[in-house]
C-alpha cells in the first residue's frame, strides 16, 4: 500500500484505457471546497470556476487520449441536498467527457463497498479515506496488488451494468 496525492492519482491516468471512479457517500460537504460549493449552489449561485476547471481539463485531456473516464454514485432517494448539488452540476462533468451514472442506494448489490475508490484499468486501486465525521483526508491509500485489483474490476463492472446512464436517471 502506498499513498498518493492528486498529482500522483493524476499521473497514474496517463497511460490507462479506463479510469472508474465509485461515490457511495449522500455527502461530500467534508471535502475541501465542496461546502462552499453547495452553498453557492443553494444560494442559486454559479460555482466558482476555479472549482471545477482543474478536474475538467483533466478529464478532457486524458479522453482526448483515448482513456474513458466514468463515475457511478450511489445515492440514497430521496436525495439529501447535497447529491441534488451533485445531479444538477453532472451536465458539466459529461460536457468534460465524464460518463456518469446513478445506482439507486436500495438495488445496490449487498457487497456495496463501504469506500470509495478509482479503479485505472484492473492495474490500481486507490481508496478515498474519510474520518468520522465525513471529512476526507488528503490523498488516497492505492495498490496495485493483483487480487485486489481483480477483486476491484469485478465489482466495478457490477456496478458499472446495473447503474443507469445520468440522462436517463434524472427523467
Amino acid at each position: 500500500m502506498r499513498h498518493m496525492g492528486f498529482d500522483d492519482l493524476v499521473a497514474e491516468f496517463r497511460g490507462h484505457k479506463r479510469a472508474f471512479h465509485l461515490e457511495v457517500r449522500d455527502d461530500y460537504t467534508g471535502v475541501p471546497g465542496e461546502a462552499d460549493a453547495l452553498e453557492r449552489f443553494a444560494a442559486g449561485r454559479p460555482l466558482e470556476p476555479a472549482f471545477t476547471a482543474q478536474w475538467y481539463t483533466l478529464v478532457r485531456e486524458v479522453t482526448a487520449s483515448g482513456t474513458s473516464v466514468q463515475r457511478v454514485r450511489v445515492v440514497t432517494e430521496p436525495h439529501t441536498d447535497y447529491v441534488r448539488f451533485a445531479v444538477a452540476t453532472t451536465p458539466g462533468n459529461l460536457d468534460a467527457g465524464e460518463d456518469i451514472r446513478w445506482l439507486p442506494r436500495e438495488v445496490a448489490p449487498e457487497e456495496l463497498p463501504d469506500d470509495d475508490w478509482w479503479l485505472l484499468d484492473e492495474d490500481l486501486v486507490a481508496w478515498t479515506v474519510f474520518e468520522q465525521d465525513g471529512t476526507a483526508l488528503p490523498g488516497w491509500v492505492a495498490t496495485t496488488d493483483s487480487a485486489l485489483t481483480a477483486h476491484y474490476a469485478a465489482v466495478r463492472d457490477r456496478l458499472w451494468d446495473k447503474a443507469i446512464r445520468h440522462h436517463d436517471y434524472i427523467k
